[in-house]
């Protein structure tokens, strides 16, 4: 399971610590960062993350006032939050706000370890909660297509590519794409597990529509699509079951 996450912090050491700390961290996957709160909520408001490292002290709008913002949020994903603070002051008010943990300047990459591999026990414990209550299947879902909500038939679906703040979702016996104002992170948890794969940061697969597999690549149709090392092991483990 990977965890993905965004740094945000005015302090460019501060904020490449953290960001150094989260590549060494296997089970991170970094998004993206900032060096302020204001970039930082635009992005969110796009994108699926579901962590964030947050300082508190910062101009025009600060770590605190961003977490009451998310967390005033109604519906849909809200990231989770470990601040990251010169200040234990703000500890009970972070609390307030339900932060995960709260990392006290300068911590080393011990203390990080801790506070992320207690996100990573959070987010494994709601996976599982998810499996035991799943979600009623169904063959179809709907999505944001410019001012209407669009029918697409699960099985009609080949592939899905990120593209900019939107997807493309590449339909059989359609040439052009549909194109919908979402992300590959909400396509992932509203598709079926057992019919459709991520395998790359821009692309779920479905796994009824694979002609052939190479080393690193999956052919669907007339395309090619890459098989990146974050996810070559859940679909190696895939694979595993047709080779003799």
């Amino acid at each position: 399971m990977k965890i993905s996450c965004i740094a945000i912090d005015d302090e460019p050491l501060a904020l490449n610590l953290v960001e150094k700390f989260i590549k060494q961290t296997t089970f991170l996957e970094l998004q993206a960062t900032f060096d302020n709160a204001i970039e930082a909520l635009s992005y969110t408001n796009n994108h699926d993350i579901d962590l964030i490292f947050l300082d508190i002290q910062m101009p025009d709008l600060s770590g605190m006032e961003l977490a009451r913002i998310i967390e005033g949020k109604k519906g849909g994903k809200k990231p989770r939050i470990i601040f990251t603070t010169a200040y234990n002051q703000f500890a009970i008010e972070g609390y307030k706000v339900d932060a995960l943990d709260y990392l006290l300047k300068p911590f080393s990459y011990e203390d990080f370890l801790k506070s992320t591999t207690k996100a990573y026990q959070y987010f494994e414990e709601k996976r599982e909660t998810e499996k035991s209550n799943p979600k009623p299947q169904t063959d179809y879902i709907f999505l944001k297509v410019e001012y209407q909500l669009v029918k697409i038939i699960l099985k009609d679906i080949t592939y899905i590519e990120a593209y900019k703040d939107y997807v493309k979702v590449h339909l059989r016996d359609k040439t052009n794409p549909i194109l919908s104002l979402t992300s590959l992170k909400n396509m992932e948890e509203l598709l079926p597990e057992d019919k459709f794969m991520r395998i790359h940061r821009s692309y779920i697969i479905a796994l009824d529509h694979i002609e052939s597999i190479s080393r690193n690549t999956v052919q669907i149709g007339n395309a090619n699509l890459a098989i990146s090392e974050n996810y070559k092991d859940n679909f190696m483990e895939f694979l595993n079951k047709w080779i003799a």
